[in-house]
């Protein structure tokens, strides 16, 4: 619904900013260390969420699109609601974060304020590979593939590796675009489940 909004940032405070937008002044709940990056009375876009129930509606926001996309991966996570994954995210880095769940780095990840033993090691199995920052993040030509074999659990890596062997098994078969990229998807889920 909201991708971003844009506007004058009026206020800032430990867990929200207020964004004034026309004639709106939004309050626009933002992890701790997103807010430490705004500069106060000045234009600023900021990426959303709205989360709406029955009973409420607020608003989240990111200082780019990769915390968003952080965001929403946590939430994936069982037992990780909205302000929790805000919390999380207020308490490390975005490049901590990959590191450590790159690593399978469940002390660093339990250190995070409010991030238990359990909710760390949960973590770790649903977001392993699927945070890759954008240096580490393998180029392909075929990253709608990688997105789908990454939705599907697999490692983003080893999802982008298998299509690239998946190329060399295909070679010059002579196929409409939309043909080979279905047999390049089976090709690869062979090699990702012969791992």
């Amino acid at each position: 619904m909201f991708n971003s909004i844009r506007g004058i940032l009026s206020a800032k405070g430990s867990e929200a900013v207020f964004l004034l937008s026309g004639d709106i002044e939004w309050e626009i709940t933002m992890p701790a260390n997103d807010i430490q990056d705004l500069p106060l009375n000045n234009e600023c876009r900021i990426f959303t969420w709205l989360y709406h129930r029955e009973d409420q509606m607020k608003m989240y926001g990111f200082f780019n699109e990769r915390r968003r996309s952080t965001f929403l991966e946590l939430l994936k996570v069982e037992g990780i609601g909205p302000k929790g994954a805000v919390k999380i995210m207020g308490g490390i880095s975005q490049e901590d974060l990959e590191r450590a769940l790159e690593a399978g780095d469940l002390a660093r990840l339990e250190s995070v304020p409010g991030l238990g033993k359990k909710t760390a090691q949960k973590m770790l199995l649903s977001l392993k590979g699927k945070l890759v920052s954008a240096q580490d993040s393998v180029v392909s030509p075929y990253n709608d593939l990688v997105q789908a074999l990454a939705d599907m659990g697999y490692d983003r890596r080893s999802a982008a590796e298998a299509l690239a062997k998946a190329e060399k098994s295909v070679g010059n078969v002579k196929l409409p675009d939309v043909e080979r990229e279905k047999l390049l998807f089976k090709e690869a889920i062979v090699y990702l489940s012969g791992q």
